[in-house]
């Protein structure tokens, strides 16, 4: 069982940035991959990136170039850096592990994730 937690969601505005964390219980999460995904107002969660256990990373084109995700396993935490925010980036914003990924493959559905956050806010003003 895999405990997530997100924390750093906020009110900025147009323009700003915003690091979120996730922390994971277990002893097992430098094997995950580790994925974010976001649900905005209205609409249904998509997927916003996600990181291998090797460092391997992959991003929903519409954050491409403005958001970056990285993982200390020392710390059991792997972070969303979101730079350049836009209104359209507002959404609760999840964290989730994935034990299917591998170097080389990251889940972009919501299929390939067992374990979830609770999800944390993130609101951009314009």
């Amino acid at each position: 069982q895999v405990q997530l937690v997100e924390s750093g969601g906020g009110l900025v505005q147009a323009g700003d940035s915003l690091r979120l964390s996730c922390i994971a219980s277990g002893r097992t999460f430098s094997t995950y991959v580790m994925g974010w995904f976001r649900r905005a107002p209205g609409k249904e969660r998509e997927f916003v990136g996600a990181i291998s256990w090797n460092g391997g990373t992959k991003y929903a084109d519409s954050v491409k170039g403005r958001f970056t995700i990285s993982r200390d396993s020392a710390k059991n935490t792997v972070y969303l850096e979101m730079n350049n925010l836009k209104a359209e980036d507002t959404a609760v914003y999840y964290c989730a592990a994935s034990t299917i990924g591998s170097s080389r493959f990251v889940p972009l559905t919501e299929s390939g994730y067992a374990y979830w956050g609770q999800g944390t806010q993130v609101t951009v003003s314009s």
